[in-house]
């Protein structure tokens, strides 16, 4: 049960721009499945996970079981960084987020 159910816009919106704000879509090289991705610094970044780009990669199937949800798979993160390495995903953040 939620502590803390936001109403307002502005925090709505705050919320919003956290989250999903500036996130680029890169897909898996492997099983394609799609996540989004944010880099706020060379050494942060932050990949927002869909139940559908879950479901769909083996090796979160294989490894995580569902019962993990801080497990990486590798061969995404290998397509984070090829994207980072062709300029597809910006790096640094903007206006806070």
């Amino acid at each position: 049960m939620a502590s803390f159910v936001p109403t307002s816009a502005d925090t709505l919106e705050d919320q919003r721009l956290y989250t999903r704000a500036r996130l680029t879509e890169v897909a898996c090289l492997d099983c394609l499945a799609t996540v989004g991705v944010k880099k706020n610094s060379e050494h942060h970044t932050s990949i927002q996970w869909t139940a559908e780009a879950r479901a769909h990669c083996p090796e979160l199937s294989r490894r995580a079981n569902g019962r993990d949800s801080h497990y990486a798979c590798p061969r995404m993160i290998a397509s984070i960084e090829a994207a980072v390495r062709e300029d597809r995903i910006p790096i640094g953040a903007e206006d806070g987020y």
